[in-house]
């Protein structure tokens, strides 16, 4: 075992930095990050942005310890972002939200890059609207499906923090993407028959999805991370019909935001992020959870993942706590691990949980970067993360740092 400070001034524990690039000087990673193996054999990293003028980056990472930006494109104006993407094959599927309600575009954008120099624009499906902010989060696997969390002209929400709700696009003709079902938490539209669900108090972020997870181990379930919602078990049997099978709902007393629910098929788990929201702690606790859920209809959490000391670690500056995690995207250019999950945790860097047994997580490894120069966090903000095949770990800071390719040593 290796643990201690690097000689960039990183701090890590059985972790080495390969290479790292800090995208010409736009180093503000969203949560969105696709690889893609070209014809031609090279290896081809695209990252969403966090906030403008960039839209994505695009980097040659065939050689890991010297990433290189292909090219980067621009949003139409900085009032959005494009803060996510995924790639399948030569496509490319990016998630459009603005930052006020009602601007435009806002919406989803799908990209030909069978030339990852020149990515062309093939459609773009408009989801802007008086009440909307348009797309935050998609998921985009198996080449035929968007799955995302959205708004839309024609929903009116109770509440103005509960603005998108899940939405499925067919994109089998890339060229025409066309909505074929739709599904949100009963009492958050108007006109619904339910009352509203009863707002927090501390942390209102808002009853809406943000990861909405469907697996070809499990075609007919889609798996929901809904705010303040909780996690969300549904039935997609019918794509134009979701159904809700169960909920789990922890929060209050915990502070809300879940995230992602990264279910691991063989061992009947789940593992669930709530996401830091606010700087220096104030939302703590901000955990990875575990959760049973071989009785689909009640998951049980079953405990949480390890992490450093929360009075230490808000001091640091910037955001503390869980986030994105490597959700073993079924792809040929994915690692897939029922025991090993990667997290990225804001100013406590990247980090490595071994699950093998769920009642006692191990923290195998981790590395936390030195602040990078412009940010203005005063600490690394690890936003997203995502293992190759090859159990390469990209991961990208959120406001200056760029990307980072580390690799795991044990």
């Amino acid at each position: 075992m290796t643990t201690g400070q690097t000689a960039n001034g990183a701090v890590a524990k059985n972790m080495r930095l390969i290479g790292h690039t800090d995208l010409g000087g736009y180093g503000n990673g969203g949560e969105g990050l696709a690889l893609q193996k070209t014809k031609d054999g090279r290896r081809v990293l695209y990252i969403a942005h966090e906030s403008a003028p960039m839209n994505f980056s695009v980097v040659d990472v065939s050689d890991p310890r010297s990433p290189s930006v292909l090219t980067q494109t621009e949003l139409p104006h900085r009032d959005m972002r494009s803060n996510s993407l995924d790639a399948v094959g030569d496509v490319l599927a990016v998630a459009y939200q603005t930052s006020r309600r009602g601007a435009s575009p806002a919406g989803l954008e799908l990209f030909d890059i069978s030339g990852p120099n020149n990515p062309k624009s093939i459609s773009f499906l408009d989801r802007s609207g008086p009440h909307s902010r348009g797309v935050h989060c998609l998921w985009f696997v198996d080449g035929e499906y968007v799955h995302m969390s959205s708004g839309a002209p024609d929903f009116t929400p109770t509440a103005p923090q509960d603005d998108q709700f899940y939405q499925i696009i067919d994109v089998r003709n890339p060229s025409r993407p066309e909505e074929v079902g739709r599904w949100w938490l009963p009492g958050t539209r108007e006109g619904d028959d339910v009352p509203p669900p009863v707002r927090h108090t501390a942390f209102d972020t808002g009853f809406r999805p943000h990861n909405t997870n469907v697996y070809p181990e499990r075609p007919d379930r889609a798996y929901v991370g809904y705010i303040d919602g909780g996690v969300i078990f549904m039935d997609v049997s019918n794509l134009s019909q979701p159904q809700m099978i169960s909920r789990l709902d922890y929060h209050p007393p915990l502070p809300g935001f879940t995230h992602t629910v990264l279910p691991l098929f063989e061992r009947e788990l789940l593992v669930v992020t709530d996401e830091a929201t606010r700087p220096d702690g104030e939302d703590w606790p901000k955990m990875t959870w575990l959760l049973n859920a071989s009785e689909e209809t009640n998951p049980v959490m079953i405990g949480s993942l390890p992490l450093p000391s929360v009075e230490t670690f808000a001091q640091y500056g910037g955001r503390f706590g869980s986030h994105n995690i490597h959700e073993n995207q079924p792809l040929p250019t994915a690692f897939h691990s029922e025991t090993l999950v990667f997290g990225a945790y804001f100013n406590a860097g990247v980090r490595v949980h071994d699950i093998t047994d769920p009642y006692h997580p191990d923290e195998i490894g981790y590395y936390v970067p030195e602040a990078p120069p412009g940010s203005h966090a005063g600490a690394t903000q690890m936003n997203d993360v995502y293992v190759d095949e090859n159990r390469l770990i990209y991961a990208i800071d959120r406001i200056a740092g760029g990307l980072y390719i580390l690799e795991l040593t044990v």
